[in-house]
């Protein structure tokens, strides 16, 4: 008689409960692999239609490509170019996207990526239904877990946006050059503007004493014209000696020498101040050339003290034969803006002092410009080169001085800093010196 696999008979209930366990155990494993499944078709679902989404909005061209080249999805706008459907490029090469003069560049940067693994960009015109277009093509490569590339993603945008973009830029470019310059001219004018009172204070009392002078000598010429009107005539001799004493020519004698040494020393004087005047400004064009900045050093000062009206005594300590190659007007404004800078901390000081110095350090020329002032904070010291930064009060300073004379250091080759001290502001301006011949 045959006996049934599942007969009661044949498997002891101890079996029977161990079977229907690993049933339900394994039921249970694949209800909860089915909702991991379900899930992971949702999730990869909801990838699907964000990039479509994506593609469907995106402006530039873009393809994805299997690792052989072939479009396996492709943007709206590429579609739109080409006058088809985006299932339509499906399977389609790459290369064919574009014009055959620009096939052969398209399949060697695709192998470029394959065996560079990096972005590749080129040229190319892509056939659209409104004819040949130039783009800037991008060719990324997609990477497997293990480094492999498995496909590609191409990228490209018209040309003409791109240079109409960098045109825009470079217009803008040069707008911001334009205005930077226009800040510069207005920080130096501003600058001399500051001198102005005093250039003509310096110029007003030696033109004064020309004038006085020569208004004495049109007084001393018409005396000696009448006496020797009256020699001509042939006065007596006493009648000459009386003219004599009554116009006291003796007197306008001894003062005509007074008069005309005080005419020369006024007019050398003037001389003096527009020969100080053409060098501060004369080199401001950017004409390079050796210069002493000695000198440079001293007319900066000369300019600050005679434009100041703040009674800063300055103290000016120069070694002599130190050239630096450069613009002598430039380094004159880095000086002038750091003694004009020392001059405005020292208003309220009651014993205000200002120390210009210029030495040779380490193969350097230093000038070195220092106060007794109230020092700059240290949070502003950190900024204290920002344009537009500025310690002064609303409307006492453009914040741009310190920022120039920044740059104009840069530009020499050297530096402009701010150094720490105890008391008082110093600032060190480092310059190369001229390699001797």
């Amino acid at each position: 008689m045959s006996t049934s696999l599942f007969s009661t008979d044949a498997m002891p209930p101890q079996a029977w409960a161990e079977v229907l366990a690993a049933v339900d155990q394994t039921y249970s494993e694949l209800t909860g692999y089915q909702e991991r499944l379900e899930a992971q078709n949702a999730e990869l679902d909801s990838h699907r239609r964000l990039l479509a989404s994506i593609l469907a909005s995106i402006g530039d061209v873009m393809a994805v490509l299997d690792r052989h080249g072939a479009c396996r999805q492709a943007s709206q706008s590429t579609a739109d170019l080409l006058g088809v459907s985006p299932d339509t490029l499906a399977g389609r090469a790459a290369c064919d996207l574009f014009v055959s003069e620009d096939r052969a560049a398209a399949d060697a940067a695709l192998e470029e990526a394959r065996l560079t693994r990096t972005t590749v960009r080129f040229e190319g015109q892509m056939a659209g239904i409104d004819g040949a277009a130039p783009f800037d093509v991008a060719i990324f490569p997609r990477m497997t877990e293990a480094g492999r590339v498995n496909g590609f993603v191409l990228l490209a945008r018209p040309l003409t946006e791109l240079r109409q973009a960098y045109a825009e830029l470079e217009d803008s470019h040069q707008a911001l050059k334009e205005a930077q310059s226009q800040i510069v001219r207005n920080e130096k004018l501003a600058s001399l503007g500051r001198l102005l009172a005093g250039v003509a204070h310096e110029l007003n009392n030696p033109i004064s004493f020309v004038y006085a002078n020569t208004h004495a000598l049109e007084k001393y010429l018409a005396r000696f014209e009448t006496y020797f009107a009256a020699v001509e005539a042939g006065a007596p001799r006493a009648e000459l000696v009386a003219m004599r004493q009554d116009l006291k020519l003796e007197r306008d004698l001894r003062n005509l020498r007074v008069a005309i040494d005080g005419a020369r020393d006024g007019a050398e004087r003037v001389r003096d101040i527009v020969d100080d005047l053409r060098r501060l400004s004369g080199d401001g064009g950017g004409a390079i050339a050796p210069f002493d900045l000695a000198e440079a050093v001293q007319v900066a000062v000369k300019w600050v003290d005679r434009g100041s009206k703040s009674g800063v005594p300055v103290t000016v300590t120069v070694d002599h034969g130190l050239t630096v190659q450069g613009n002598s007007g430039h380094v004159q404004q880095v000086v002038m803006n750091l003694v004009q800078n020392a001059m405005d901390a020292l208003t309220d000081h009651r014993a205000p002092k200002v120390e210009v110095t210029l030495r040779r350090a380490r193969g350097m020329a230093l000038v070195t410009v220092q106060d007794n002032g109230p020092g700059i904070p240290e949070d502003a010291a950190a900024r204290i080169f920002d344009p537009f930064f500025t310690t002064k009060p609303v409307g006492a300073g453009t914040g741009l001085g310190l920022s120039i004379s920044h740059k104009i250091a840069e530009e020499h080759g050297g530096t402009l800093r701010l150094i720490p001290c105890e008391t008082g502001t110093r600032f060190d301006l480092t310059l190369p010196l001229e390699a001797p011949r």
